[in-house]
């Protein structure tokens, strides 16, 4: 019998758990440790940012977390997110492979980031705050904090990093629908953006940037707190609930994956997916290789430096243990804003490092044309990030068709493009630009950034 297309979860099949990746990692990742001290931050030092529910789960050894019922209201808007089986993407490359792939585009963001935004907001609301500031590359994660804080009653601030802000300016207009107040990063209303716009008046702006705005604002005012869209523990635990729904959707047409692809950034929708497969694995349960992709542009995983680094540029974070380029360094203003992070989830980055996962970069050229084939055979124009998913997933279904081998591959199609457009007009008309780390000016720009990394004792 054929496989559906789509395979879908029934609503009352929601997973109510989060997986805790933490609890069953063959080895313990290194600490988090405070600028000043060195020593391992605590719950106190973390409090001005982020409430108490978030900091325990940032923390926790448990194996899963319960959802509250009150996340999971907001969750059936969208979840379960659908299963598809890519039937026209496997003919028109004649591949025996059989390709999934968890399409998050449902949701009201028209991506992943709710699956934490949605609890971030809940957590705050629940702690008394009254306003949260963030910063968003693409738009998507600023998109998906500002529905979350309409959905509990929450202010949102938003820094956009300026090189997406200028190319998305829908993405601004729906942050503001959904209630945001949003600003281009630099900027002149705090302290940190001032310093860099005095340095470079013509600045394309980072995340590392506009983390250190959003963090400069929350710190200011104790009924402001912070929500970061990716990177942390907890960010990482929430988005699980994509691998759980996709480990039950498989077993219902009785597949398991032998290759699991993920785009990876600052790594939640890759960990997300993939974390509980792992545990599967790690059990002797499933043995899937796992190929986290990055872009060639901002390569943290495949070139970066294993170190202690400020998750911002301008040294306002804890230190944390990551592949990274340096906070320091601006990466070129490709069109995978979301991808455009100085550094690796620190769980990402211990993933790799123990070999538990494997990575490759993708130029972006050759992502929009995995991904303009893939809207013209599935029919979904699929978010720049994801491309780069989608570029390794038909690699390894061409090697699949040289060798005969049949294998299940699944990934992570995170969010739809359909405000991502001005890209794929690049794209097609043939101005699109690829930085690959050979580049010299590259290159020196990481060697600069790495010189100042925060010296650990």
């Amino acid at each position: 019998m054929t496989t559906p297309t789509k395979i879908l979860l029934p609503e009352d099949e929601l997973p109510t758990r989060w997986y805790n990746v933490l609890h069953d990692l063959p080895t313990p990742p290194p600490a988090v440790l405070h600028p000043g001290t060195g020593q391992p931050v605590g719950p106190e030092d973390l409090a001005p940012l982020f409430p108490m529910d978030l900091i325990l789960q940032e923390v926790s050894q448990d194996q899963y977390v319960d959802i509250p019922g009150e996340v999971l209201d907001v969750y059936r808007l969208w979840r379960p997110s659908p299963l598809y089986r890519a039937h026209r993407l496997e003919k028109a490359l004649d591949t025996p492979a059989r390709i999934y792939y968890k399409y998050e585009g449902v949701s009201p963001a028209g991506s992943h980031k709710p699956n934490t935004a949605v609890p971030q907001a809940y957590y705050n609301a629940k702690a008394g705050i009254r306003k949260l500031t963030t910063e968003t590359g693409a738009g998507q994660w600023g998109t998906a904090l500002a529905f979350a804080c309409a959905q509990y009653g929450l202010e949102c601030e938003v820094w956009q990093v300026r090189a997406s802000y200028d190319q998305k300016p829908y993405r601004r207009t729906m942050m503001e629908v959904f209630g945001a107040t949003v600003h281009p990063s630099p900027s002149d209303l705090t302290e940190a953006g001032r310093k860099i716009l005095a340095e470079n008046p013509d600045s394309t702006g980072s995340l590392g940037i506009a983390i250190s705005e959003a963090v400069e604002m929350a710190v200011q005012d104790e009924s402001v707190h912070y929500a970061l869209g990716s990177v942390l523990n907890h960010v990482l635990l929430h988005q699980t609930i994509i691998g759980e729904e996709a480990l039950m959707q498989l077993a219902m047409v009785g597949e398991n994956p032998d290759l699991i692809v993920g785009c990876t950034g600052g790594g939640s929708n890759f960990g997300g997916l993939a974390f509980p497969f792992l545990r599967e694995k790690w059990a002797g349960l499933q043995s899937p290789v796992v190929r986290a992709v990055e872009p060639e542009a901002c390569p943290t995983l495949t070139q970066g430096t294993y170190a202690y680094d400020f998750g911002d540029t301008l040294g306002m974070t804890p230190l944390m243990k990551m592949h990274t380029l340096g906070h320091d360094f601006v990466p070129d203003p490709i069109h995978a804003g979301g991808l455009r992070y100085h550094g690796m989830s620190p769980l990402i980055s211990h993933l790799y490092e123990t070999g538990e996962i494997e990575a490759i970069a993708k130029p972006q050229s050759e992502c929009f044309a995995a991904g303009v084939l893939f809207a013209r055979t599935e029919g979904i124009v699929p978010a720049p990030e994801p491309t780069h998913a989608l570029a390794a997933t038909i690699d390894e279904a061409q090697r699949c068709k040289e060798s005969g081998e049949e294998k299940v591959i699944l990934t992570a199609l995170c969010g739809h493009g359909h405000l991502d457009l001005a890209a794929y007009d690049s794209y097609l008309s043939g101005t699109i630009t690829d930085r690959a780390w050979n580049d010299a000016d590259l290159q020196a720009a990481v060697a600069a950034a790495l010189e100042k990394l925060p010296a650990v004792n």
